[in-house]
């Protein structure tokens, strides 16, 4: 059996969940909460497998609860249930420990499905969640050197090997001129100093040999 805690303050929503999930003879809906600071105390007590948790209530946010109940050491999966996607929402909640986001707009069939997901360690994100994680993952990934231009690479590069503005005008056939816009773009953008760090930045990053 697979033991479930619902926390929502909307009773509707609530009950009405909890009406389909009795009807799955694998879940035990072993306590229900309306508000965060009662759902903490009653996880806390009932040690579910998998705690459904709405964000926006009346006593505070689904965000806090949850963070205070992964504080306490618990094991339960908390599945993030809510009408909210934005950033402020959903990150702020990944962080402090949601194992699952859904969104009220899925069937009971769904809901029922990420609980079975998550009892057995498998998270399930909305798609519209899953690609806002996505994305932030490639955002992180990018190096500072990924935001110049083609043309401010290879200066850079000519940097790393020690050119200076003339000789980098020279091989690029470009004005002197535009050789320091470029440099001084490139170093904003890399947020170091001067040319020396520049250089450094290079060779740490190994551009000469891609």
């Amino acid at each position: 059996m697979i033991r479930i805690v619902v926390i929502d303050d909307h009773d509707i929503v609530r009950k009405g969940l909890i009406a389909y999930l009795e009807t799955e003879d694998e879940f035990d809906i072993v306590g229900q909460a309306s508000s965060g600071r009662e759902g903490i105390r009653l996880v806390q007590q009932e040690n579910p497998d998998v705690v459904l948790m709405d964000l926006i209530m009346d006593d505070g946010n689904g965000i806090e609860a949850t963070k205070e109940i992964m504080a306490t050491g618990s094991a339960a999966k908390i599945i993030i249930l809510t009408s909210f996607y934005d950033d402020e929402q959903v990150f702020p909640a990944l962080e402090a420990g949601a194992f699952s986001y859904m969104l009220k707009t899925s069937t009971a069939e769904q809901i029922a499905e990420a609980i079975r997901k998550a009892a057995i360690g498998e998270t399930v994100m909305e798609a519209a969640v899953a690609a806002k994680v996505m994305n932030s993952f490639r955002q992180k990934k990018q190096l500072p050197h990924d935001q110049l231009t083609e043309r401010e690479f290879e200066v850079l590069c000519c940097i790393g090997q020690g050119m200076t503005n003339q000789e980098i005008a020279d091989k690029l056939f470009i004005g002197i001129k535009t050789v320091k816009t470029h440099v001084s773009n490139i170093l904003a953008k890399l947020q170091v100093n001067d040319r020396t760090q520049a250089a450094v930045y290079v060779h740490q990053n190994k551009l000469l040999e891609s």
